[in-house]
């Protein structure tokens, strides 16, 4: 298995798909780092050379936030939005849908699972 960047990515698997097991890198941005890097897509993972994973890896660090650094960015945007109050924040905070889904028959993604009734008798 090549790691790049502290992923393990599977061997088996053609590199535009492999380089998507990388939390913020989806398949627009694998396919625009192939073509700019110069590296055929279709070849697999366990068939590039060392030169081409550290051409990925250099040009992933230069050009993209991704894994732990754009999970903490994420996490400061919904906090600075719970922070100011504004409507968003208070959907983050209520654990509520925050993009204007409906919630009375829905939701339950957001909501959690339906709370349990206890049957008077």
């Amino acid at each position: 298995m090549a790691r790049i960047l502290g992923v393990e990515l599977p061997n088996n698997k053609k590199t535009y798909v492999a380089l998507t097991y990388i939390f913020g890198i989806g398949y627009t941005r694998a396919h625009k780092l192939l073509s700019d890097t110069e590296i055929d897509g279709q070849k697999k993972i366990k068939d590039l050379s060392d030169a081409e994973i550290s051409t990925i890896t250099k040009y992933i660090n230069e050009n993209f936030t991704i894994e732990g650094d754009l999970k903490q960015e994420r996490d400061r945007d919904i906090k600075r939005l719970i922070e100011i109050g504004s409507y968003r924040g208070y959907r983050h905070k209520a654990g509520l849908p925050v993009r204007g889904q409906k919630t009375h028959s829905n939701a339950r993604t957001r909501k959690g699972p339906r709370a349990s009734r206890i049957k008077k008798r």
